[in-house]
């Protein structure tokens, strides 16, 4: 059937069809072209009575593959069918006992054949599983996973997954993993209500930026403010006896600026007490003595306004509370390691508002109101119970005790479920825990020694160009798909929408699994991923069956069609059966 080349363009030949049949058996076949040193490998892309169009996609040498070509194939030497052993050189390795192979499903091309990757590319490096909802993301990722723990060489024991579980589904088969000898899985349901089984991060790991995110500030004039709260959360929660010389300090400013502003001595009386109402200690508050030569009376007796409309004692209550402002705060003894809660970070912050001058501008008192009245919201909400921790422990402790079980045994696999949990919340404890886990291998003297794949559920709700470049300088999963892999922090990406996920984010996907796309703009997203996919594949996404998947990548020789097999037991992403329920 296949005669010598007549025509070369691009990435494509054509050779003559000498049978002049059209073979529609044929298309879509791998051939090669044998030379002396190397062996060119194509796909049959179209056929007419006269001509078949092959589609060049890489070269074998020396049993490897290797993607793309530096040269067309010699004009006189017609195309072959591969032989088997080339097939098994861009399928992947047949040996399911090779621990560096794992079995991603069937060839839908190729009877008999698995469709594998080479588990450590895939793996060491960002991933992508993209397709619309209801045609096998969900089924597809937990069977690569079990694949990953069935295998028939040896298990990863020293694995570390982390899955966002955006809708509980994937608890059953995970579980079932632990059939296993020395498999661990670790499920956080994070139910509204119940408090045994919430993952809580310690509010006193979180920085200046964490905050911004928690609170979801728009403003990055805000942070040096959030960075002054933690400061003060440290101060104010220490055992040092300048704490309440700092708080004073802190409050007679405030006063002093405003007995200074001009303002109507109605309005200052009023702005005192009620500061004094909110911020006071044993020291200074409203019933304090001021105490001067033959007259002793309190700071509230020093606001009385005369007949004249005056407050007669101004001056004299300046002159006491500058003597607040002249203790030296600047040797106050900092802890470094300390715990507390976001009640304290709440206190703090009013005194952090208070120190910014927040009631004697206007402006600075409106760019605070949000962050004072989401921190609230928070303390008075379920939210609260993910920030909860009853106990001292540093970030390497914490990440090293959350993959261990209660015998101090390793776990491979934690299932975070988000499904109880409002979409804003879910989106900060994603970004939260990234960020842990990139900070923790960053600290890691042995890098890369305790890689950790983290693998998002519909990420394109998580990842994507929000704020948080313009208010903290940058996005932690951009930053991650940017920096992460030569520390072993490695991003999985699932989602239905790739137009919606970050670009910088999805640029640094090295490997991809398609199943069936409809929407025009996702079709273009992957149509631009790679060189290596024909036109011919491209349409094939929009008619790809359940469970069928484009495989492509780092980890893949070549594009190739997988059918992956459904896990056992499914996880729960199941239509809704309308004949039992409706009937």
């Amino acid at each position: 059937m296949f005669g010598k080349v007549i025509e070369t363009k691009e990435n494509f030949v054509i050779v003559e069809n000498i049978k002049h049949e059209i073979n529609t058996q044929i298309k879509n076949i791998h051939v090669s072209f044998e030379e002396q040193n190397r062996t060119i490998i194509g796909k049959v892309s179209n056929i007419t009575l006269d001509t078949i169009e092959i589609f060049l996609l890489g070269e074998i040498q020396n049993n490897k593959f290797t993607e793309g070509i530096y040269k067309y194939p010699l004009l006189n030497k017609p195309p072959r069918i591969i032989t088997g052993n080339e097939l098994v050189t861009m399928t992947g390795s047949q040996n399911l006992k090779d621990k560096n192979t794992l079995l991603i499903g069937s060839s839908t091309t190729y009877p008999n054949f698995k469709i594998t990757c080479n588990l450590t590319n895939m793996f060491s490096n960002h991933f992508a599983i993209i397709g619309n909802s209801g045609f096998g993301k969900s089924c597809g990722t937990a069977r690569i996973i079990q694949n990953l723990f069935n295998h028939e060489g040896s298990i990863p024991k020293n694995a570390h997954i982390v899955m966002f579980d955006v809708y509980g589904e994937y608890d059953k088969p995970f579980k079932a993993l632990e059939s296993i000898e020395k498999v661990h899985v670790k499920s956080y349901k994070n139910s509204k209500n119940d408090y045994t089984n919430v993952i809580s991060l310690p509010a006193y790991f979180l920085d200046a930026e964490d905050l911004a995110i928690l609170l979801d500030i728009d403003d990055s004039s805000l942070i040096p403010v959030l960075e002054k709260t933690l400061k003060y959360t440290k101060i104010f929660t220490s055992k040092d006896e300048k704490t309440i010389d700092y708080k004073n300090s802190i409050i007679a400013k405030t006063l002093l600026e405003l007995l200074l502003s001009g303002k109507s001595s109605a309005q200052i009386r009023d702005q005192v007490i009620s500061i004094l109402n909110k911020y006071h200690t044993d020291t200074l508050n409203l019933e304090s003595k001021v105490v001067e030569p033959g007259y002793t009376r309190t700071i509230r007796q020093c606001l009385l306004i005369d007949e004249q409309g005056k407050i007669n004692a101004i001056g004299i209550l300046s002159n006491y509370l500058n003597k607040f402002t002249e203790v030296d705060t600047t040797n106050i003894d900092i802890p470094i390691n300390t715990s507390y809660s976001l009640d304290d970070i709440y206190y703090a912050l009013e005194f952090a508002l208070l120190s910014e001058g927040a009631y004697n501008s206007e402006l600075i008192y409106e760019k605070s109101l949000a962050l004072r009245v989401h921190l609230y919201q928070i303390l008075n909400s379920e939210e609260k119970k993910f920030f909860t921790y009853d106990k001292y422990i540093t970030k390497k402790e914490y990440v090293e005790n959350l993959f261990k079980t209660g015998n101090n045994e390793p776990i491979q696999i934690i299932n975070i479920s988000l499904d109880e949990i409002d979409d804003r919340l879910a989106k900060v404890l994603t970004k939260l825990y990234s960020k842990l886990f990139f900070n923790y291998a960053l600290e890691n003297e042995d890098r890369a020694s305790f890689p950790i794949n983290i693998i998002l559920e519909e990420a394109h709700r998580y990842v994507n160009n929000d704020n948080d470049t313009r208010v903290i300088g940058y996005n932690i999963f951009d930053r991650i798909t940017k920096e992460g892999r030569k520390y072993g922090v490695l991003m999985g990406f699932i989602t239905q929408r790739p137009k919606e996920l970050s670009e910088t984010a999805l640029s640094q996907c090295s490997n991809f699994l398609v199943f069936r796309i409809f929407h025009p703009d996702d079709y273009k997203i992957v149509d631009s991923i790679t060189s290596s996919l024909t036109r011919d594949d491209l349409e094939r996404l929009k008619t790809l069956r359940k469970g069928m998947a484009l495989t492509f990548g780092q980890a893949f020789a070549l594009p190739m069609i997988a059918q992956v097999d459904l896990p056992n037991p499914l996880p729960q992403s199941s239509n809704a059966n309308i004949i039992k329920t409706w009937f």
